[in-house]
């Protein structure tokens, strides 16, 4: 009798395992196949050596290409924090009908490809568009070049990675009881020192969550600053894709990816110490 429930046990121990397997087949060729093929390819094109890191770490334009990116993507993250703490902030103290109304606005981008959004903002600040049209008609002779800019590029970045730093500070909005706030209101704390002391601490998890995903996303964004930037402030994922497309570079392209990967798993391991990888999305 043991041994059959033990056999039983068994059995019933493999389910969990069968259940994941098709998931681990899936990640393991079309992830982890691929990834393994892009890493033996910055140490072997075109011959086996470390000449694609060395040229990636030490040349001038690699190094300035790695530096605006992280430029870029910490200050979209700033950016986004700005408009989403405020937002999301109205969202948690409005009325159910009107933070589900910011809500549904807010979500609705999501609903929308990266490419139709970064077209739309070429429509909007294209030198036809109804922005350099408005600028004309209030009596600006010559309007400013926004399109294929620095601005363009970070403004449409922005507008697409907003909505993750609002639904994780908002999440975390939503979780802090009442009875915090009063009790500090009691003690004498009001204004500007609640705030300080007492509520942005509270949302300290929300902002680190919606810091860390905003920026790790804008490190590899390809689409949007292609085709909005400037091509004399190219983003690493936009290098990348000329040197492969272009010069047929895999060996440096592979290379700068993975320097790519080890800095993002690096940022990914510092904040799960910190907080946790299980708190990332709320």
């Amino acid at each position: 009798m043991g041994i059959s429930l033990s056999k039983l046990t068994e059995k019933t121990n493999i389910w969990p395992w069968l259940l994941l397997a098709p998931l681990g087949i899936y990640m393991l060729v079309f992830f982890a196949v691929p990834l393994a093929e892009v890493a033996i390819m910055s140490f072997t094109e075109p011959k086996v050596s470390l000449a694609n890191y060395q040229k990636v770490l030490t040349g001038a334009l690699y190094q300035r290409v790695f530096l605006n990116t992280f430029t870029t993507a910490a200050f979209v993250t700033l950016c986004c924090l700005l408009v989403g703490y405020p937002l999301a902030y109205l969202m948690a103290h409005s009325k159910p009908r009107t933070a589900m109304l910011i809500l549904l606005l807010v979500t609705m981008s999501f609903w929308t490809s990266f490419l139709v959004r970064t077209y739309s903002w070429m429509v909007l600040l294209g030198n036809n568009g109804p922005l350099i049209a408005f600028l004309q008609m209030i009596g600006v002779d010559k309007p400013p070049q926004l399109l294929f800019t620095r601005f363009s590029s970070t403004l449409a970045m922005v507008h697409i990675l907003a909505p993750y730093m609002i639904m994780n500070i908002y999440s975390v909005m939503k979780k802090i009881d009442p009875a915090l706030i009063r009790s500090a209101e009691s003690l004498g704390a009001k204004g500007w020192s609640l705030f300080r002391h007492v509520y942005l601490p509270l949302t300290a998890p929300g902002i680190a969550n919606g810091s860390v995903l905003v920026f790790v996303i804008c490190l590899g964004f390809y689409v949007t600053p292609v085709l909005l930037g400037s091509p004399r402030e190219q983003m690493v994922a936009g290098l990348i894709g000329h040197q492969i497309e272009e010069f047929l570079a895999f060996g440096l392209g592979s290379a700068m990816a993975m320097i790519l990967l080890v800095v993002t798993l690096i940022i990914l391991t510092i904040y799960h110490r910190r907080f946790g990888l299980d708190k990332l999305w709320g």
